[in-house]
């Protein structure tokens, strides 16, 4: 099979254009899920499947990956790359129905523009593909429009599930500072030819001098200035009480350093540091770690009720019409 433009599907009531060859169809009525007994149309999940392929087709193509990508290992996980892409369709799909199912709970339903807008994606889809397409593809105007539908009900109850999430993030909580600092390789270094050396126990207490008498030159006249001579990269970051991106040796030197104050050298695992605090509430990192804070504290939100949801209801996969659906033919 082949596609000659993709775009984004939903939502916005455009249309995705996806031109398809080759043979098989699905029927796309048969009853691939159930929740609660009311039936998931195959269709509905093959349409679901298959967009999928058609995004992930254009990396894998990309890549070089060869026509037999979908049914190889590729990631060392004991599943093909098509086993991992409709167990992720199927429980999005779980996930759709549920939350149609509770949207009544949240007042949410869709406008007339949103019906507007995925009836004419629909059509849009349905004119833009041939029938061959169609039936391998197992799509028609009824199940592009359930499949629009589901996808704007999901992200009408993300909405307002989320607005129910306290977003009140003190200074406190959201604190973030900024900080310079120079790493030193203590495993290799590139000679001047190019090629990476490695050094060797007896070359580290060297290296380790060296690096001492930058960080007493620093201490001086600081990162910036007395980087050149030895050859030094500056580099910037932020950090956190409980950072875990910082290295968990450097972070309790940055956590108790004064603004402007220059390290001694820090010795780590790997590498050999010299840091310096450039604030210790840095405004725009401070401002970015609390809308992170948000974010996290609306997605857990998020999870939680539709887990809640879930809990109440019973998903049932037909396994044997949903190994129907297959990826042997490729998107290109």
């Amino acid at each position: 099979m082949r596609t000659g433009r993709l775009v984004s599907l939903l939502l916005s009531g455009v249309a995705a254009a996806s031109l398809l060859t080759g043979c098989g169809s699905i029927d796309k009525n048969a009853t691939v899920a159930t929740l609660d007994g009311t039936n998931v149309p195959l269709g509905v999940a093959n349409f679901a499947a298959r967009l999928e392929q058609a995004n992930a087709d254009d990396f894998y193509q990309a890549y070089g990956f060869g026509p037999d990508v979908w049914s190889s290992d590729l990631y060392g996980s004991g599943t093909t790359i098509e086993e991992d892409t409709k167990e992720s369709v199927m429980e999005s799909l779980y996930d759709m129905y549920v939350l149609n199912a509770h949207a009544a709970d949240y007042g949410v339903e869709l406008t007339e523009e949103q019906k507007t807008a995925i009836a004419d994606a629909a059509a849009g889809f349905v004119s833009d593909n041939t029938p061959e397409a169609l039936a391998a593809i197992g799509a028609d105007q009824a199940t592009v429009e359930e499949y629009l539908t589901l996808l704007t009900i999901q992200r009408g109850m993300r909405t307002a599930i989320i607005a129910e999430t306290d977003t009140n993030v003190s200074d406190e909580e959201a604190a973030t500072g900024s900080y310079s600092y120079v790493r030193v390789s203590k495993l290799s270094y590139t000679d001047e030819t190019g090629s990476t050396v490695e050094y060797t126990e007896e070359d580290l207490p060297e290296l380790l001098a060296t690096v001492e008498e930058f960080a007493a030159k620093a201490k001086k006249d600081g990162l910036a200035a007395s980087v050149e001579e030895y050859g030094y990269t500056v580099n910037s970051g932020t950090f956190r009480e409980g950072d875990e991106f910082v290295d968990e040796v450097v972070l309790p030197v940055l956590l108790a350093a004064d603004e402007g104050e220059v390290s001694d050298v820090i010795d780590t695992e790997g590498s050999y540091y010299v840091v310096c605090v450039d604030a210790k509430m840095d405004e725009a990192a401070t401002e970015q770690t609390r809308q992170n804070l948000i974010s996290e504290r609306e997605n857990a939100h998020y999870d939680e009720v539709l887990e809640g949801f879930k809990a109440q209801h019973t998903w049932e996969v037909k396994k044997g019409v949903w190994n129907r659906v297959s990826f042997r033919n490729l998107f290109t």
